[in-house]
């Protein structure tokens, strides 16, 4: 059959020949095939629009309850009148041409829909069969919030797209474009409960949107966008750039000058209190942006949902009560806010959420959720470094030098970090340096294992407001970066269950009007991010009274009725104060401060959201059993001496019991504390010439050489040099220094190979590197000299033997020479550091 012939050269011609022949044929046949659609389509356009106040049919509002189903919140339907309607000119004209700049620059040109974008949107969507690709101007979004269901509103089909372009043309054509304007801004969703500007001027300001500045009308242009991800309540600087991109926007139409740009952005906000009845405010609107995220603002907005939060009322009221109580007792130390979280850590369901002291009070900006906001932590961050270095096989045992010392960071400046009770404390173990909170040593453990292997931890454990690397440096171990108070909670909520981070949970179950289930929270897979081992040994060592009471004492307000584990964080300007604990079955987070950034009075973590968490714990648990924190297999418990970390020696004055993971525990004898014979006359070497009557036996320590300045001056048994290494024995702290009856001097600081840069930001005489040596010898060190580059720097004769130099640009090898009372010289090796602009 030539049906099945396919067509060739010759045919496709005769057939092109044949349609130019009959052109009015086809014509015909076209007008017959297509003139309906056509017509209908036209007449789509054209007939009026629907009346724009066509009744709605809702279900009922949507409630929001606690775990045991008690009412937190009934969510009002905007279109039921919960809003206040304002007429167009009774909206500042700023506002109305934000929206226009931010959400459809050609609105007064376009015919209800913008023909480029729409038509790039149809092919698209045509292609994939689905939308794709949006390009809704102002009328479209509008007559979709008018005239479709919210079946049809989460339709993806690219008909549901066409048909709202059809509509948008007959409301421009029928309504015109101020009446649409009009509309728009009185149903929008803002975010926090707010439809409307009326409503959103109210809510996030407090005042009418009649008195609206060009800086607050910017900020809520840019909201209806996606009102969860630019939420200034929760996300201020994310608010505030969307904010920027809206006056850039007026900016490049003409709306404005870049002086009222700048002037705009540079205007400080001042949020109202939100004037919504409810339980657990801040909660509920947490609850409500994730709900935006998950169904959509139009599910919430038809209404006949039931939401089942994690929140215990009771709980809850606990945790506001008692911040409410301490914030007002810390009113004469300039405290004004605070903000506690509770967790389950073995679900990381959410318990308890308070934002604020006072979410209705407009003062102290009580509207943000300061659980959610990136404040510095300070100290309370240390937890995470030295899991880290537990997970790379450092030991709580582990001896560290907390001593004065330069460290270097990436970018090769000069740090110095300073302890809390500005003092030093010689050899300490890792117990106690985590425990006492101890600031030099978690630097020297950071500068060490490095900072990315902190920032690798802190990530696996759900912290992401770390997530610019490079930004990062030494002192993020002290506080330097920000974190939200619920992520660094749900941190520590993995120590509490043997290293298992778990995502907060704030949404049990959500139903639809006839019961049927929407989203059912599960328990999610174990994500292991430490070991059940390394998870103890953190809850171990900061539920240790005696590891903290070098810094807090023996009845600090961490110190629980039961097993707890505690830490607190202060920042070095007393902006922020924050104290995180758990036991096994519950887990709590505080910070203390001013939402403004205004330092307090001399309030730290134990004095400030101490006493808070502690007695926000002590009233959740009073009739709970005490439970202790189970320890998991792969631990053994081993005598140490402290400081050393090592298996006591005879003469050991601090010996201890210390848990290790199996494998790492010492096998080494400590020789820190050694008995020597010394002349009771002469308090040196016992000599032959010495009666054996005046031979005595006296113990001393031998620390690192680091620490033997320190050492000297905290009045420490030091041994005399020349007994100090009578016979030959080596301090197992000297890495191989040999000692013995001869003078020696050696360079501790700086390490060598150094590589420093000179910062341009900070003046010349504030950059400097210490240079420092230790000596010892048979007789009295009379001085010691340091160089550079063999010119003298400095001559001293007493103890610590320590200079700050100036930097300068080149290379530079530092050496020492010391002298003592027999007129003996000794030099040190070469140190070289380079030093670049």
């Amino acid at each position: 059959m030539t049906a099945d012939r396919p067509v060739t050269g010759q045919s496709l011609v005769r057939l092109l020949c044949f349609f130019r022949s009959h052109w009015r044929v086809n014509v015909a046949f076209m007008a017959v095939a297509y003139g309906p659609l056509i017509a209908l389509l036209l007449l789509l356009m054209f007939w009026p629009a629907p009346p724009v106040a066509q009744p709605f049919a809702l279900e009922d509002s949507t409630r929001i309850y606690d775990r045991h189903g008690r009412l937190l919140y009934e969510v009002a339907l905007a279109r039921e009148g919960t809003h206040t309607y304002v007429p167009l000119e009774q909206i500042p004209e700023s506002l109305r041409e934000a929206t226009i700049a931010a959400e459809d620059a050609s609105f007064y040109r376009n015919p209800g829909f913008d023909v480029y974008a729409t038509g790039r949107a149809l092919v698209q969507n045509l292609r994939a069969g689905e939308i794709v690709a949006g390009g809704s101007t102002i009328t479209q979004q509008l007559a979709r919030n008018l005239y479709f269901s919210q079946e049809e509103r989460a339709s993806r089909s690219p008909w549901r797209k066409m048909r709202e372009a059809i509509l948008a043309f007959r409301l421009t054509r029928h309504v015109g474009k101020d009446r649409i304007l009009e509309l728009y801004l009185n149903q929008v969703y803002y975010g926090n409960l707010a439809y409307g500007v009326e409503a959103a001027a109210r809510a996030y300001f407090g005042k009418s949107a009649r008195d609206l500045d060009l800086a607050e009308a910017s900020l809520l242009a840019g909201l209806p966008q996606s009102p969860a991800t630019y939420d200034p309540l929760t996300n201020l600087p994310v608010a505030r750039q969307r904010q920027r991109t809206v006056l850039s926007l007026m900016e490049r139409r003409g709306y404005i000058s870049s002086a009222e740009a700048r002037a705009a952005l540079e205007e400080p906000l001042h949020f109202a209190e939100a004037i919504f009845p409810m339980e657990a405010a801040h909660f509920v609107v947490y609850v409500r942006d994730l709900l935006d995220q998950q169904l959509g603002a139009e599910a919430l907005e038809q209404g006949g949902l039931r939401i089942y939060t994690t929140l215990d009322l009771d709980i809850q009221h606990m945790a506001e009560s008692i911040v409410q109580r301490h914030v007002t007792s810390l009113t004469d130390h300039d405290v004004s806010n605070a903000a506690l979280v509770a967790l389950d850590p073995t679900t990381g369901q959410i318990l308890a959420m308070v934002g604020s002291a006072d979410y209705f009070d407009e003062s102290i900006d009580g509207a943000v959720n300061m659980a959610l906001a990136p404040r510095q932590p300070g100290s309370s961050i240390k937890p995470i470094t030295y899991a880290a270095a537990l997970s790379s096989g450092y030991t709580a045992a582990r001896p560290i030098a907390d001593v004065r010392t330069s460290f270097f960071t990436r970018k090769g400046e000069l740090y110095m970090p300073d302890n809390y009770d500005a003092t030093f404390h010689g050899l300490v173990s890792l117990r106690y340096a985590l425990g006492s909170s101890l600031n030099v040593p978690a630097v020297r453990v950071m500068d060490e294992i490095g900072v990315d292997a902190v920032l690798r931890l802190a990530h696996d454990l759900g912290i992401s407001t770390l997530d610019d690397i490079g930004r990062y440096d030494l002192s993020l171990t002290l506080g330097g970066g920000e974190v939200r108070l619920l992520e660094l909670t749900a941190a520590y909520a993995a120590f509490a269950s043997e290293g298992v981070r778990r995502e907060p949970a704030a949404i049990l179950r959500v139903e639809d009007s006839s019961g049927h289930a929407l989203y059912q929270w599960e328990q999610p897979p174990e994500e292991h991010v430490l070991s059940p081992q390394v998870a103890y040994l953190i809850t171990d060592i900061l539920s240790d009274n005696s590891a903290r009471m070098l810094a807090f004492g023996e009845y600090s307000p961490l110190r629980l009725s039961r097993p707890a584990a505690a830490k607190t964080g202060t920042t070095s300007d007393f902006r922020d104060n924050w104290t995180i604990g758990y036991t096994p079955g519950l887990v709590a987070g505080v910070w203390v401060g001013n939402a403004d950034n205004r330092p307090m009075h001399q309030v730290s973590g134990v004095t400030g959201a101490g006493p808070i968490w502690h007695d926000f714990m002590e009233e959740v648990l009073k009739d709970a059993p005490h439970q202790p924190f189970s320890r998991p297999e792969g631990l053994v418990e081993t005598e140490v001496c402290e400081p050393t970390g090592l298996l006591p020696g005879p003469w050991c004055l601090q010996p201890r019991r210390e848990l290790f993971i199996a494998g790492s525990q010492p096998t080494t004898i400590e020789t820190y504390y050694r008995a020597l014979d010394v002349c009771a006359a002469t308090g040196q070497p016992a000599s032959p010439s010495c009666p054996s009557r005046e031979v005595v036996e006296k113990v001393f320590v031998f620390p690192p050489p680091e620490v033997i300045p320190w050492a000297r001056e905290a009045g420490l048994p030091l041994a005399p040099s020349a007994l100090a290494l009578a016979d030959g024995a080596v301090s197992p702290f000297q890495d191989g220094i040999r000692a013995g009856n001869d003078l020696q001097v050696r360079i501790v600081s700086p390490q060598p190979g150094l590589v420093a840069q000179i910062s341009g930001e900070i003046p010349g005489e504030h950059q400097a590197l210490e240079i420092e040596a230790v000596a010892w010898g048979p007789s009295e060190i009379q001085v010691v000299e340091l160089y550079d580059n063999g010119a003298l720097l400095a001559s001293l004769r007493d103890s610590p033997y320590r200079i700050l130099w100036p930097l300068a640009e080149g290379t530079h090898r530092f050496a020492a020479a010391a002298y003592d009372g027999e007129g003996n010289r000794a030099t040190s090796e070469l140190v070289e550091v380079r030093i670049v602009p």
